[in-house]
Parts: C-alpha cells; sequence; structure tokens
C-alpha cells in the first residue's frame, strides 16, 4: 500500500468577531446561561424576519481579502434544508451557488519549500445550535438544546483538494487561523469552537489524477486532532482496500480519547440539503470603493512579516515561523528587540521562556504578561554582565511574569549579581574539585567529557550566579 497517497480537503467554520447573530441583534458573546441569548428570528418563529449584520459582511469581505480571494460584486443567501434539533428553522441560511468569494489560497512551508494550497469559495452563513448530552447511564440519559449559537456569524473556508499530507493539513490550518486572527477576523478559539474543522479524505494510487471515495472526518476540535483523525483513517483506508473492499462514502465522528473514527451518518451530497435562494434576504451586493476601503485597512500578513522580519534579523526560518503566527507576540519581539539591541536574545526569551509561562498559566498566545521594557531590561541586564543567563531565565524571569516586578529591583533585592571576582570563584572550583577527587582523576587521565560535569558543579555551588566564562577558565586551569 506503499504506492497510495492521500487527497485531503478541509472545511473550516469560522466565527466572526460580531458582538451580535448575523440576522437579528442577539448577544454573540462566549459562555452565557443556555438560551438566553435568543429572539423570534433565530429561534425560526413563523413571520419573523432576517435583517443581515453590516459588520459581519465587512469582516468576510476582510478575510476573503487577506487569504487572496475574488471577492464577487454579487452574492445570494440560500437555504440549505436539514432537520437536526439544535437546528431550529429546519434549515441553515448558507450561501451556495454564488458564494461572496472564490478561489485565494494559504501558503504552508514544507522544509524550504512554500506550497500554497488553493481555496475553493469563502462563503457567510449562520451557526446552528449545540445539543448537549449528559454523562448518565443509557436508561437515564438526557439531551438538551442550547439555542444562543444558533444565528452566529461564520465564513465557510473551503480548500481544494490539495492536501497530501496529514502534517500539511495541520501546518494549513495553523496559517489559516493565524491570518485570521491577525486581521482580527475571528478569534481562533479552538475551546469556545469559534474556529472548527471538518476534513474530508480519500485515497488513491500515486500517480492517478481521479479522486477515489471521500469519508468525511468531523469532531476535530484541535489541530493534532485534525492530524491524528487523518493518520487514523488514512490508514484505515488503506487497509479496506489491501483486504479487498470498497472504502463507503459516509461521514466519521472522532473520538480523540479513543484515537478512533466511528460511523455517524451517510455522507451527503449537496442536492440532499435542497438549496433554493432565500425569500427573505435580498442579494447582497458588494461595491469596489467598499472593497478598496476594507482593503487599506489589512495589516502586514503572517507570511510577509516572516520574510521581512528574517531580513532584518538573524533568525532561523523555524524562529520566523514561531515568531509570527501571532500578531501580538510579534509586536512583542520587535519591541523588545528594538529596546535591547539584541534580538537573538529576544527571540529565544520570547519563544522558550514566554511561552512556558503562558503555557503554565494557560493564557491565550496573544495574551502576553510582561511588558517588552521589562523583558529588554532584563536581556541588557545580561549582556552587561550583571547577571548570568541562567539566573536571567531561572528564576528571574518566572518571578518577573508572577509578579511584575522589573528585573533591576529583585535583582538587587535578592543579590542576584553574576560573580565574576576571579579569587572567589577561585576558591569555589577548589572546594568542588576537592570533593569530587575520582572525577578529578579521570578527568585528567583522558575523560574529557567530564570538564562539563565539574563547570556545572561549580554553578550550582555558586546558585547559577558563577560567570560561566571565568569559571570555564579556572576549571580548565586547575584541572592542568
Amino acid at each position: 500500500m506503499a504506492g497510495y497517497e492521500a487527497v485531503i480537503g478541509l472545511e473550516v467554520h469560522a466565527q466572526l468577531r460580531t458582538r451580535t447573530k448575523i440576522f437579528c441583534g442577539c448577544s454573540t458573546t462566549f459562555g452565557a446561561p443556555p438560551n438566553t441569548q435568543t429572539c423570534p428570528v433565530c429561534l425560526g418563529h413563523p413571520g419573523a424576519l432576517p435583517v443581515l449584520n453590516a459588520k459581519a459582511v465587512e469582516l468576510a469581505i476582510r478575510g476573503a481579502l487577506a487569504l487572496g480571494c475574488t471577492i464577487h460584486a454579487r452574492s445570494v443567501f440560500a437555504r440549505k434544508n436539514y432537520f437536526y434539533p439544535d437546528l431550529p428553522k429546519g434549515y441553515q441560511i448558507s450561501q451556495y451557488e454564488s458564494p461572496l468569494a472564490t478561489f485565494g489560497s494559504v501558503p504552508i512551508e514544507i522544509g524550504d519549500e512554500v506550497r500554497r494550497i488553493g481555496l475553493v469559495r469563502l462563503h457567510l452563513e449562520e451557526d446552528a445550535g449545540k445539543s448537549i448530552h449528559d454523562g448518565m447511564p443509557d436508561s437515564d440519559r438526557a439531551s438538551y438544546v442550547d439555542l444562543n449559537r444558533a444565528g452566529v456569524p461564520l465564513v465557510e473556508v473551503v480548500s481544494e483538494p490539495q492536501v497530501r499530507t496529514p502534517e500539511e493539513a495541520y501546518l494549513y490550518l495553523q496559517r489559516l487561523r493565524s491570518i485570521l486572527r491577525y486581521t482580527e477576523v475571528c478569534d481562533g478559539n479552538l475551546e469556545e469552537g469559534s474556529l472548527r474543522c471538518d476534513a474530508n479524505v480519500s485515497i488513491r494510487p500515486a500517480g492517478n489524477t481521479s479522486f477515489g471515495t471521500r469519508t468525511e472526518l468531523k469532531n476535530l476540535n484541535s489541530f493534532r486532532n485534525v492530524q491524528r483523525a487523518l493518520e487514523y483513517e488514512i490508514e484505515r483506508q488503506k487497509k479496506v482496500i489491501a483486504a479487498g473492499g470498497d472504502v463507503v462514502q459516509q461521514t466519521l465522528l472522532w473520538d480523540a480519547a479513543a484515537g478512533e473514527a466511528r460511523a455517524m451518518r451517510d455522507k451527503e451530497e449537496a442536492h440532499d440539503y435542497r438549496y433554493f435562494p432565500d425569500p427573505d434576504l435580498l442579494p447582497l451586493i458588494v461595491d469596489e470603493a467598499e472593497i478598496e476601503r476594507i482593503r487599506s485597512t489589512l495589516p502586514e500578513l503572517p507570511a510577509e512579516r516572516k520574510q521581512r522580519l528574517m531580513a532584518q534579523y538573524p533568525l532561523t526560518a523555524e524562529e520566523g515561523h514561531m515568531l509570527t503566527l501571532e500578531r501580538a507576540l510579534a509586536d512583542y519581539f520587535e519591541e523588545t528587540a528594538a529596546l535591547s539591541q539584541n534580538p537573538t536574545a529576544a527571540a529565544h526569551f520570547v519563544l522558550n521562556d514566554l511561552a512556558r509561562e503562558q503555557k503554565a498559566a494557560k493564557r491565550d498566545e496573544g495574551d502576553i504578561p510582561l511588558p517588552a521594557a521589562h523583558l529588554a531590561e532584563l536581556i541588557r541586564l545580561i549582556d552587561a554582565g550583571t547577571i548570568s543567563n541562567s539566573v536571567a531565565r531561572d528564576p528571574l524571569f518566572g518571578e518577573m511574569v508572577r509578579t511584575g516586578r522589573r528585573a533591576e529591583d529583585l535583582v538587587r533585592e535578592q543579590r542576584l549579581e553574576q560573580i565574576s571576582d576571579e579569587a572567589a570563584l577561585r576558591e569555589i572550583v577548589h572546594r568542588v574539585l576537592d570533593a569530587n577527587p575520582g572525577p578529578v582523576a579521570r578527568c585528567r587521565s583522558g575523560k574529557k567529557a567530564l570538564f562539563g560535569f565539574f563547570v556545572g558543579e561549580v554553578m550550582k555551588a555558586s546558585g547559577g550566579r558563577a560567570n560561566p566564562v571565568v569559571v570555564n577558565a579556572l576549571v580548565r586551569e586547575l584541572l592542568g
């Protein structure tokens, strides 16, 4: 089965950052008590008429422009008919034959190669509600419906089936989320469901241009789960074909805990939804002047910013990629680099120490707990030789984040200044060597790898405050 390749298409639903729903004035705030953000329009009461939210249209255009899409002057809302308990009208207002935008692409980087995954369309639609199933035994199980999400504005971004591996799918989603967050079209919060993905996958003999039978994976609540689910489904399809069977077109529900996908229902086609133009909504007309006005407000996008930063600073491709995934993080890095005059140290602190503290505190990537001026001051203290790099990273950086205090004040109060006095360090080195006669003898007889052990012991004995340059010289001298 090594001669097979995967064909993957991704459908991403992104919640637009509006205060109210797409066709009514109900709030879109996350976490409100169930069914408290509803009205006759989003509940589908007879006679209630939708009114299009202008801000939702502006954000959708903004996202489409950032993705290089062609914006159509005229688009049409349609009714997508299907039954589901949390779809109160019995249909979803979406766009089908005449979407807001088509084409465009998302760039992904595979090693040194930049590939552009083409887009089929970007269109506006409303979200459905949410079904909640309690965890009681089957005999007592109950399901509830929360319609707060019903009518929340979405854009659906549909890729061409040009993704070939689960890793490429991960990179595509990572970059798409980054673009939508840079442009403030969507907050990209996967835990709150404001960015969701369905994946279509089939396999075919490598080099073949025809498509195999596809399945659709749902319930993918993280990019890693998208990657894991695709890996699972590709292997499952290979096994089915290897055993002489046929892949069945169906929708699969991904169970992240079990690491497997289960059949949910037969996969629908467009005709199953009986699309027709919504009689209550006029066609959406967008003029060129409005498109250009929105285009003029776009920020520098992640791919372009990465290229600029790599040209301006001594960054690796991986560092450039990670620093530009988040607009707030890229802004923070640039400010720190300018204030400290040490972009290399700024990049290392942002990508390692800051990322560690954010993860530990479960902060959003754009929620940065330390002013750039404070981090720049810390880097200047290292460069001046006032403190060692090890002390700066632990405990100083973590304490600065937790307390909000400046590095200079903490260094002075806790006496964390670097020890560079040769006489004081010589005494510490002597103590370490005297306490380890066996390793000293082995090092002198040729086991040079032990040199690092002695340097580490001296640093430990000094509480991380010893100047490593002086320590290295003294250990080398006293070991002969």
